[in-house]
């Protein structure tokens, strides 16, 4: 091979930037798609469609100039099913696995999976996710299996044996263990943040699925975006994406993998002195293929250019490309296009409903059963209410069909139920009532209600609580208190069935309920949930509740972690805990109390981070016209004069780009009126990161809102034209500007009111309010602001 047809072979480009020719012209080794891309941008299509695709990548592939024909390799997030497939059974994610305490259930998913991805014509599965969360703060949290690593170790094995085999059956598909290493124990919680780990927890905790893992023959490894700084023996090795020390002497030498390392989205980008087209350190590190969706055609030139100057090795081109190419043969790639396989294009194919109603009954968790108001009689008068009961999205959470799983509704889960439908099956359409919000409903009509609520859906970065953020569900989902206030304590029991993706303090709707089950994200099957909840029609329980806690559940809203856990913060219950039908232990009245000002010492409130989409939503305006901007970042938002994209500020997919081309407004504003906290508002700023990329071509101005004839106003017109001219920047503007025009920062019911009558372009993210940084050089003067 020429070093331009090696660095192809080493170079994973996205459907939505890589055409089959390019595939041809440039070599390259791999696509992937990104959750939220499907081929010809089409959500709805079908494995046919699919495989048509990927045999046009593969006949490409083969038809390039080089002597030796090798075959591309797709890639897909395929994390709980096929997920990104319409049509595709979506078992219960990770942490709900977890629960079962079953890995021969794991293994028979994993080999479901295989075979609904050999479906789509796809030969490389990015699962699974290896990561021994130690703090639930993480907005990834439901994607490992446990915070104890002997688990994780244990379902690793079995789900690359399920996914892979040894590449003799049909369904095989190549693993990924994910994410090398340590992105589930980062400071805080934060997602591709700093893992302060010793050296003996790095390997003794988070090490432990990839011994699992690579014990069963995974294949492939992720990197991870994390870093690593062993603060104890005064080590920091930086970033794992260009770590020497992980990825080449721990990784390949000592532990002796001698498979391939894939960068994760853009992860090169993340090393300090790097960009995502441009990493020397990360290739010298050990990344063999790098994932680069849309700079590829940059990455390969400049990565050229630095062999060339002996940057990167010959000898490490080499190695990479051989490492590719022998995963390749291992697979039984090379002379075998994706439409040879008994499984291609068979829409049938793609589910498995009966394994994953069985994972969903094997993984609820019953936490309280006061007064045995379970196991529930058919024939019943039922009320249901709850915003999840009838929402196969928030069912199914993120990593489906889009990356963080919004944009979704019941009409996109064509071969799915509702854990309404499973309540409907079980008593009967007549018995059954549902209502949302409970309003306008009297419980003592019936016999039982039944509330299903919980968290909304979320991937990386979104789903962050934030360092100071607490685990209270009802700060965020304030309505799920309000259903439960308004059906408890009518004279009728109260079952509440949770659905999360993680371990949440919920003391308060605790209190209002006479049963609580976890359900986790359950997936597609939602009467697997009813199954267990009803005996069966001749009255017999035929589906006891088997789960128990992978996870210790949290007993005050600050216990984010297993290790504070562990450091004198209560736990309500350990992991391990789980009532069955024949348990006979009372939770009773708990605790209700918790920080109004949040966890931490933090001087900062978060208002609109990443992390933080569900407190202080923004929403833009456009004549007549008001939309809250959800959190899928595949959709743009488009008014008649102002139009809203998801950018890059600081990390990925981090920030809102706004443009105007004529008045418009965008804001933040909380649920109900809101007083700042004490903390953060003295001599307090209102903060965000910005880069604006078209100066204002009319008037800008930043409000903040108190109420009617309440609130203040700055004119920011000149501040952001002097800013068009730097990458990005920090504004902060002293909360004092606002409060000298009248602004009650005791009942803030709007925040962040950017308006303006003229065309204007600029990102924004990060927008908080920091006590104290008004005293800062780099702070606004009022006086600028006029």
């Amino acid at each position: 091979m020429t070093l331009e047809q090696k660095i192809g072979q080493m170079t994973q480009a996205e459907i939505k930037t890589a055409s089959p020719d390019d595939v041809r012209r440039y070599y390259l080794g791999s696509v992937l798609n990104g959750g939220g891309s499907w081929p010809g941008g089409n959500k709805h299509a079908t494995a046919a469609q699919w495989l048509a695709l990927a045999d046009r990548y593969y006949e490409a592939s083969v038809s390039t100039d080089m002597k030796v024909k090798v075959p591309v390799i797709w890639g897909i997030d395929a994390i709980h099913g096929n997920s990104n497939v319409f049509g595709a059974t979506q078992f219960p994610h990770n942490i709900g696995l977890g629960a079962a305490h079953d890995s021969r259930l794991v293994g028979r998913i994993g080999e479901a999976v295989g075979k609904a991805t050999r479906a789509t014509g796809i030969a490389w599965v990015f699962a699974p996710t290896l990561a021994v969360v130690r703090d639930v703060r993480w907005g990834r949290t439901y994607e490992s299996f446990s915070e104890d690593g002997r688990l994780v170790n244990e379902y690793a094995r079995a789900y690359v044996k399920g996914l892979q085999g040894t590449f003799a059956a049909d369904r095989n598909v190549i693993a990924t263990a994910k994410h090398f290493i340590g992105d589930g124990g980062t400071d805080g919680g934060k997602d591709q943040g700093d893992n302060k780990s010793t050296r003996a927890q790095m390997i003794n905790i988070h090490g432990q699925g990839y011994y699992g893992a690579l014990a069963a023959g995974a294949q492939t490894v992720m990197a991870s975006y994390n870093s690593w700084n062993d603060v104890a023996a005064g080590v920091d090795y930086g970033k794992m994406h260009g770590s020497k020390d992980m990825l080449t002497d721990v990784l390949k030498t000592k532990i002796g993998f001698d498979g391939f390392v894939v960068s994760d989205w853009n992860g090169i980008g993340q090393v300090p002195g790097c960009s995502n087209a441009s990493c020397a350190q990360a290739i010298n590190a050990g990344i063999d293929m790098v994932m680069v969706p849309d700079d590829w055609k940059a990455f390969i030139a400049n990565t050229a250019d630095q062999v060339r100057k002996g940057e990167i090795p010959m000898s490490r081109i080499d190695d990479a490309v051989t490492r590719i190419v022998r995963v390749k043969l291992r697979a039984g790639l090379f002379g075998r296009k994706p439409s040879d396989n008994r499984y291609a294009g068979k829409q049938e194919s793609l589910q498995a409903r009966a394994l994953a109603r069985e994972a969903v009954r094997k993984s609820l968790v019953l936490l309280k059963n006061d007064g045995a108001a379970l196991p529930l009689a058919r024939g019943r008068r039922v009320l249901v209410v709850g915003k999840s009961a009838d929402s196969l999205p928030n069912q199914t959470g993120g990593w489906t069909l889009t990356w963080q799983g919004t944009d979704n509704r019941n009409s996109d889960f064509p071969n799915g139920d509702t854990i309404l439908a499973g309540i409907v099956e079980a008593v009967g359409s007549s018995n059954v009532t549902y209502s949302a919000d409970a309003s306008g409903i009297d419980p003592s009509r019936f016999d039982v209600v039944i509330a299903v609520i919980g968290e909304t859906p979320y991937a990386e970065g979104a789903g962050d609580i934030g360092a100071t953020g607490t685990l209270r569900h009802t700060s965020r989902y304030p309505g799920d208190l309000a259903v439960l206030q308004a059906v408890a304590g009518k004279g009728k029991p109260v079952v509440t069935v949770f659905v999360a993706g993680r371990p949440l303090y919920v003391n308060d709707l605790m209190n209002l309920s006479d049963s609580f089950v976890m359900a986790w994200l359950p997936g597609t099957e939602g009467k697997g949930v009813a199954d267990v909840l009803f005996r069966d029609a001749k009255g017999r329980i035929a589906h006891d509740f088997n789960g128990t806690l992978s996870f210790t559940w949290p007993g005050s809203a600050c216990q984010a972690s297993i290790d504070t856990a562990r450091n004198g913060h209560d736990t309500l219950f350990a992991r391990g805990y789980g009532l069955n039908y024949r348990s006979t232990k009372t939770v009773g009245k708990l605790d209700v109390r918790y920080p109004a000002g949040g966890c931490g010492t933090s001087n900062a409130y978060p208002i609109f981070t990443q992390a933080e989409h569900a407190t202080w939503p923004l929403y833009v305006v456009s004549g007549a016209q008001r939309v809250a901007l959800g959190s899928d970042l595949n959709k743009a938002v488009v008014l008649p004069t102002i139009r809203v994209d998801t950018v890059q500020v600081n990390t990925q997919q981090d920030a809102k780009l706004v443009t105007w081309t004529g008045a418009g407004r965008i804001e933040a504003k909380p649920s109900t009126a809101m007083a700042l906290p004490d903390f953060a508002t003295k001599d307090g700023v209102l903060q965000f990161d910005t880069s604006v990329k078209k100066a204002p071509a009319g008037k800008v101005t930043m409000a903040l809102g108190c109420g009617e004839k309440c609130g203040g106003e700055v004119n920011l017109t000149d501040v952001f034209t002097r800013l068009a001219t730097l990458p990005k920047a920090t504004v902060k503007i002293p909360l004092a500007c606002f409060v000298a025009q009248g602004a009650d920062l005791t009942k803030v019911d709007s925040l962040f009111g950017i308006s303006t009558d003229g065309p204007f372009a600029a990102a924004f993210t990060n927008i908080q309010i920091v006590g104290g940084a008004a005293k800062d050089k780099d702070a606004l003067r009022c006086e600028e602001m006029r």
